[in-house]
Formats: structure tokens, sequence, C-alpha cells
């Protein structure tokens, strides 16, 4: 069974058990992938977390039970997952912008949100640019955060670490301290490899460095790999979110390998991130 089928066989679990109270253990393993990976690559094909997805699914549903039977609104909300009456409605009026009730009054119009269906579209007219190659284990030292893949925490997360990173001046200073064969910033994923915490991962913003770290930064040593090197061209992060949106859905289908559960690193240089020429680099290691 390829990637992109295994995606969807995830995601039909999911629709098969949305009243039942599923882990992403559960989950991930319909896909045969890790709950790291299996989070991750959801993310980047829908823009949404895993967890997003099926609140808006059971929100939707809900509304449509509203609509169109006199079941009473309590037992609806413990129906779809919650708890009180005021946390479903919370969560309603969020996502449909109006009370449950007003749904019986036919007040205001409901939002929904469709059953995935993950479709591959391969385009021979935009090659991808990629190499393989083998390296040696090197050190990277930097400063790193911890993300919540829940509710898409990662998505929201990540880019204010970057700004924060530019405003205070860690990125100037990761780059003189750059002596490493690999050149420029770093953005390093690292899976969290305790069991109790599959919903959690490190972000790095770093560099490759031979030495020890000065005080205030970290280090992380990047095991030696088979790495998948892709170029990434244009302004961030457009170009970068492409990018790893065309290896998800395009590369990893058409070809053996697959993630070796390893960080994957996004390379960045010096050049003006908004530059139309700007080029950069996501290496993700192989098996």
């Amino acid at each position: 069974m390829g990637w992109v089928e295994s995606i969807q066989t995830a995601i039909d679990y999911m629709e098969e058990h949305l009243l039942e109270n599923m882990t992403i253990e559960s989950i991930a393993k319909q896909a045969n992938s890790s709950p790291f990976h299996f989070q991750r690559t959801f993310s980047i094909l829908t823009d949404m977390s895993v967890g997003e997805y099926l609140r808006q699914r059971r929100l939707t549903l809900a509304a449509q039970e509203l609509a169109n039977t006199d079941h009473k609104i309590i037992d609806i909300a413990y129906k779809y997952g919650y708890e009180t009456p005021e946390a479903f409605s919370k969560a309603f009026r969020r996502q449909h912008g109006m009370k449950p009730s007003d749904v019986r009054k036919n007040i205001g119009k409901l939002k929904s949100y469709n059953r995935l269906a993950i479709q591959v579209s391969l385009k021979g007219a935009e090659p991808m640019k990629y190499k393989i190659v083998e390296k040696e284990s090197f050190q990277v030292v930097g400063i790193k955060r911890e993300y919540s893949f829940a509710n898409g925490e990662n998505l929201k997360g990540i880019p204010k670490f970057w700004s924060d990173v530019h405003q205070d001046g860690t990125d100037r200073l990761l780059a003189t301290m750059n002596n490493g064969e690999l050149k420029g910033i770093l953005g390093v994923c690292v899976p969290n490899t305790n069991e109790s915490s599959n919903q959690m991962m490190d972000y790095w913003i770093a560099t490759a460095h031979m030495g020890e770290a000065p005080e205030g930064l970290q280090t992380l040593e990047i095991p030696a790999s088979k790495w998948g090197i892709f170029e990434v061209h244009g302004p961030m992060p457009d170009a970068m979110q492409k990018t790893w949106q065309m290896i998800s859905s395009e590369w990893f289908p058409s070809h053996q390998y697959e993630y070796a559960g390893t960080p994957e690193l996004e390379v960045y240089t010096n050049e003006d991130p908004s530059s139309p020429d700007l080029y950069s680099e996501i290496w993700i290691p192989l098996k």
C-alpha cells in the first residue's frame, strides 16, 4: 500500500470512529506510520492538525443532527464528545458563528467541513530537483522549543519562534558560529521519542558547529543518515510550504523511500527571505 493510500486509510478510520475517543497511536497505525510523522504529514497535506480535523467533522455532523432531528441539545453534545452543554456551545459558536439553539430557529448559516479525500497530482510541468546523499553524523548548536500537534500549536508557534529569533539577534549569533560542513541557519524538526508524548515535538533553530556551545545555546547530534535533499526556490514561507506539500503528495508516492524517523532539516541562507530568487533546502532522512 502506497503512502497516500495509507493516509486515506487513516482518514477512513477516523471517519468510522468519529464518535469514539481515538488515540493518535491508533490512527497512525492505520497508515503504518509513527504518530509523529503521521501528524506532521497530515498537517502538511491539509493545513490543519488531526485534532482540528476531528473537531471540525464532529461539529459538522452535530450541526446536521441539530437541523434534521429533534434530539435534545445536551444529548447531541454528549454524543459528539463534549462533557457539558457549555463546552459544546462554545465550540459550536467558534465553528459555526451561532449557538446550537439558533439552528433550531433557522438563524444564520452553518459551515460544513466535508470528509477528506487525499488525491495525488503528478505534475511534470513542475519538476522537483533533489539528490540523495549519505552523510556522517554532525553537531548543531542552537535553541529549541517544544510544541504540541494538538490544535495545530506547532503550525502557529514555529513562525513566532522564528520571529523572536530575528528580533533578539539569535539568528545573527548563529550565523557567526556556522563552522560546520552544512552552511546556513537550520530549522530542525525532532520527533519526540517518549511514547507518552506522541503529541509533542522539539523544534530547533540552529547551525552546524564543531566545538562547545556558548552559554545560552544547546547542542544536538544529527545522526548519520541517507538524506533526500530538495531544492526550494522562492520567498518564505510560501516556497518552503509548497515544497513540503510536493514532497508529501508527489515525491514520496512516486518513490520507494520512507521517512527514517530521525530529525528533518530546513536549511536557510542569509539572503533576503522575501526575494523571488531565494534558495533554500529541505533535508529528509530516508530509509
